[in-house]
């Protein structure tokens, strides 16, 4: 039986996806390419920090995780610093949504982007 060996992309739409994707490039360094309407970036695999690695999830349809977005899915980007990152993604406008909150998985932050999407901020334990 053949099986999935893990995600290879996370896809949604943009009213302006050259716009919003400049978004990302400024405040969180997303370097992306633009090709037939659409802006795409690409994280190699050695890249990610060594405890770093992509979940699979499913929400109860009924969840609140994603408020105040209106959008049915959430995505969650890897950082080398979660302070940073949440101050930089402030200054460009988006809307901090709740506490940073640290555990054995590592640090959580999240913001609601210019398109309305909410984006989870992670920092994987540094050991």
């Amino acid at each position: 039986m053949a099986k999935v060996l893990g995600i290879g992309g996370v896809f949604f739409k943009s009213p302006d996806p050259v716009k919003l994707q400049s978004w990302y490039a400024k405040y969180l360094g997303i370097n992306a390419q633009n090709e037939q309407g659409m802006s795409f970036a690409i994280f190699e695999h050695e890249k990610m920090p060594k405890n770093g690695y992509t979940v699979w999830s499913m929400f109860d349809s009924s969840t609140t995780d994603f408020e105040p977005s209106s959008k049915e899915f959430m995505f969650n980007l890897i950082v080398d610093n979660l302070e940073e990152a949440l101050s930089q993604v402030a200054s460009g406008g988006a809307q901090l949504v709740g506490e940073v909150q640290k555990g054995e998985y590592g640090d959580f932050g999240w913001f609601i982007d210019p398109d309305g999407n909410k984006v989870e901020l992670w920092q994987p334990p540094q050991s």
